[in-house]
C-alpha cells in the first residue's frame, strides 16, 4: 500500500533518513555516474515529502520556502526508485510536493532547476523554462517557473 509522508527534518526517523539518504545515493550518485555532495546542510530547513510502500521510501523530493533556496519556494531531489518508475510516482511526487508547497507556505509559485531531459515531464505540471541551459554537477540543467 503506498503511502505519502511530509516531515520536517526533526520528524524523521532515522531509518526514513537512512532510506532518503540512500535512494538519492542510488538515482543520483550510481545511476547517473554523478559524483557531488548530496549532503549539503539543506535538508534541514526543508520538508520532506516522499512515498512509500510497506515501510520502503520508493519516491522523493525535499521542498523549501521562498528565500531558502531560490526567490521562489522550490522543489530539488525529485527522485524515483528505478524498479518503481512505470508506475507514474513522479507524477504522484510532484503533485504530492506542489501541493505541500501551496499548503505550507501558502504559495503557487515554484521554482526548480531541472535536468535537461526532464523538461517535458515538467511542462507537465505547468512549469516552463527561464533562461539558458547550465551544467550543474557536470549535467545539463535548466531552471524551470510555476507560477
Amino acid at each position: 500500500m503506498l503511502e505519502v509522508f511530509i516531515k520536517k527534518f526533526k520528524e524523521l526517523t532515522i531509518d526514513e533518513l537512512y532510506s532518503i539518504l540512500r535512494l538519492r545515493s542510488e538515482v543520483f550518485v550510481v545511476e547517473q555516474d554523478c559524483v557531488y555532495q548530496d549532503i549539503d546542510n539543506k535538508d534541514q530547513k526543508s520538508l520532506h515529502i516522499f512515498i512509500s510502500n510497506k515501510n520502503e521510501i520508493i519516491a522523493y523530493t525535499r521542498i523549501f520556502k521562498a528565500g531558502d533556496y531560490f526567490e521562489n519556494s522550490s522543489i530539488g531531489r525529485v527522485v524515483v526508485q528505478e524498479n518503481h518508475r512505470a508506475l507514474s510516482l513522479g507524477h504522484e511526487i510532484m503533485k504530492a510536493s506542489i501541493d505541500a508547497i501551496q499548503t505550507n507556505y501558502n504559495t503557487s509559485k515554484i521554482t526548480i532547476s531541472a535536468q535537461k531531459y526532464l523538461k517535458k515531464f515538467y511542462e507537465k505540471h505547468q512549469f516552463f523554462q527561464v533562461g539558458e541551459e547550465y551544467l550543474e554537477d557536470g549535467i545539463p540543467h535548466i531552471r524551470m517557473v510555476k507560477e
